[in-house]
């Protein structure tokens, strides 16, 4: 019997995100407005960002991650993120759940955070 914590064999670690949903980049382009105040750059472009689900009645489900267990905002940024997505027109309800599988690596960052933070 498989452990029903493990994921199937091929399953993506992250779950795929709604981008043909009309509302998508507009949540996206919220999601950027919030940064990690230890690091200056947003928490799209650093990674933190797993999946961005939307479904047909314009719910928001968010799944996110930080950079490590113990980070002082853990508390509070799924909240800041809730409160940069709810305004964006058409959103019904925005939800964020914090995951740490898989756990946040710098190769999950774009090249803009790697640019901005010197890495490139």
């Amino acid at each position: 019997m498989t452990n029903p914590s493990e994921p199937l064999e091929g399953a993506p670690l992250i779950a795929p995100s709604s981008v043909s949903h009309p509302l998508y980049e507009a949540v996206a382009e919220a999601c950027r407005t919030v940064y990690d105040p230890e690091i200056p750059v947003n928490i799209y472009e650093l990674g933190l960002i797993y999946t961005i689900s939307i479904n047909d009645e314009n719910d928001v489900k968010i799944i996110m991650t930080l950079t490590a267990p113990g980070c002082p905002v853990a508390g509070e940024m799924p909240g800041w993120i809730v409160d940069a997505v709810s305004p964006v027109p058409g959103v019904k309800s925005v939800d964020v759940q914090l995951t740490w599988e898989p756990p946040w690596g710098m190769e999950m960052m774009s090249d803009e955070a790697r640019l901005e933070l010197g890495f490139m």
